[in-house]
């Protein structure tokens, strides 16, 4: 555990940069199907049609895709107990079949619990990027960091 990425460890702007998703049409369909079954997230000729000009991911479809990147690429080696959530969530530019996506996360503030001595909040603003390093996704997580034991 001595490895481990303590919240005392974390400093205010630290930047990463990392993941790589490939995001594909079936992938696209198959999760609005069971999340968000809305026409131009499911069928071609419809999304065709629509203000989007073709087929798009849900958001929240975006939103997992960076779940899955933090989960394979941050979470790893950090001492975080989760997120007690997030705020100013935006979509600002459809994701497409094609698309590769990675993140970029940016601390803006350690937070000490008033409560609880064993963990601390990391505040951490992140942009989903297509592979043009076009913002498709930003929001600032919430997130719980354990505190480093006592020696």
């Amino acid at each position: 555990m001595n490895d481990l990425i303590y919240w005392e460890d974390v400093k205010v702007g630290e930047r990463q940069r990392f993941g790589r998703y490939p995001v594909t049409r079936e992938e696209i369909v198959e999760f609005a199907r069971q999340f968000d079954p809305q026409p131009f997230h499911l069928d071609e000729a419809a999304a065709g049609a629509s203000i989007f000009g073709g087929l798009i991911a849900s958001g929240w479809h975006t939103g997992a895709m960076l779940m899955r990147m933090i989960c394979d690429h941050a979470i790893p080696g950090a001492a975080s107990t989760g997120a007690i959530g997030f705020d100013d969530l935006r979509w600002l530019r459809p994701v497409r079949p094609g698309d590769v996506l990675e993140v970029e996360t940016l601390v803006t503030d350690t937070i000490e619990s008033r409560s609880r001595n064993d963990v601390g909040t990391v505040k951490i603003q992140s942009r989903v990027l297509n592979q043009r390093g076009e913002d498709v996704m930003t929001l600032t997580s919430l997130v719980l960091y354990r505190r480093r034991p006592p020696a």
